[in-house]
């Protein structure tokens, strides 16, 4: 999700295709983490919908390739169309970037023979085996780019993976030096915090994530909403999001604008009186205030979307 939609937000036009599936259909997605066992765990996610057919894709229209990890390219290396598709990519000389287990179909279509790659650190034997000249990533978040082929650890690496990506693609990032502050919550939506997070992260910005009562380090749970059919949204649990700055002794003064999620911490957060003295201060100042979904309980309850109609 983050990098479909941040590719988008910079206005490049983003397919996504499945084999097997067509536009309008969704993959599932998983939430995987570490929960202090031997390796992660998998709850279910969003409910991805595809927005492109598979067997319609024509690679001369494309500009590059990105393949996500996760447990679905287990089971897409061995899909010799898949592999057909990805090795067309590489043959045309376009960007291709992967990450976390997204490499064990670049090492099925023999692509990373030769060049220096990184994954998830399992998916080394993999990669080494089929020749990869493997780079051991120093934290979950390394990325390395070999030419036009960009591949990273895991998705905590997708600021780097996604600004490698519009490297390789041509691109340029300038002129991005702000200082953004996230106002977070316990069970804020997963993707709300994480897509608005890292994009902004991509484009160079520097961007902190506070929660009233706790510190830099410490961890809000998400939550994962989505619309499955019934009256209303379900929730699911999502990503644990890592704060990076602390609510206590924050100056307001020294951020270029404010990101308020959505979900169900806004519920909360519009009744603590310095959540409420912080958004007042940003829109005092004039300064850009971003809210989504819930998000604008804490807006109304700040009187901030009050007009005057004369």
């Amino acid at each position: 999700m983050v990098p479909f939609q941040a590719l988008q937000a910079y206005g490049i036009a983003v397919d996504a295709v499945c084999p097997g599936k067509k536009a309008g259909e969704i993959c599932r997605t998983a939430v995987p983490q570490g929960t202090g066992h031997q390796t992660y765990s998998e709850s279910k996610g969003h409910n991805f919908t595809l927005n492109a057919t598979f067997d319609e894709i024509d690679v001369s229209k494309y500009d590059g390739l990105v393949v996500p990890g996760g447990r679905a390219p287990e089971y897409l290396a061995m899909n010799e169309s898949v592999l057909d598709v990805v090795s067309k990519f590489s043959d045309a000389g376009k960007a291709i970037a992967s990450i976390c287990h997204g490499q064990l179909i670049l090492a099925a279509a023999g692509l990373v023979k030769g060049r220096k790659c990184t994954a998830y650190t399992p998916v080394k034997p993999v990669l080494v085996a089929a020749g990869g000249g493997w780079v051991e990533p120093e934290t979950m978040a390394a990325c390395v780019a070999d030419g036009k082929l960009i591949t990273g650890a895991t998705y905590e690496g997708h600021p780097e993976f996604i600004r490698l990506f519009v490297k390789a693609l041509g691109g340029t990032i300038t002129g991005a030096d702000k200082k953004i502050l996230f106002l977070c919550g316990d069970y804020m939506e997963d993707y709300e915090v994480m897509v608005l997070f890292q994009s902004l992260q991509s484009l160079g910005c520097m961007v902190d994530a506070v929660c009233p009562n706790k510190g830099a380090g410490e961890k809000c749970p998400t939550a994962i909403h989505d619309f499955e059919g019934d009256q209303t949204y379900s929730e699911k649990p999502g990503h644990d999001f890592t704060l990076t700055a602390s609510f206590e002794g924050l100056d307001a003064s020294s951020y270029d604008a404010l990101v308020i999620p959505g979900g169900c911490a806004p519920e909360y957060l519009a009744l603590n009186d310095k959540v409420i003295a912080l958004v007042k201060e940003f829109m005092a100042n004039g300064k850009p205030v971003a809210s989504i979904c819930h998000g604008q309980q804490i807006l109304s309850a700040a009187g901030v979307l009050k007009v005057n109609v004369k």
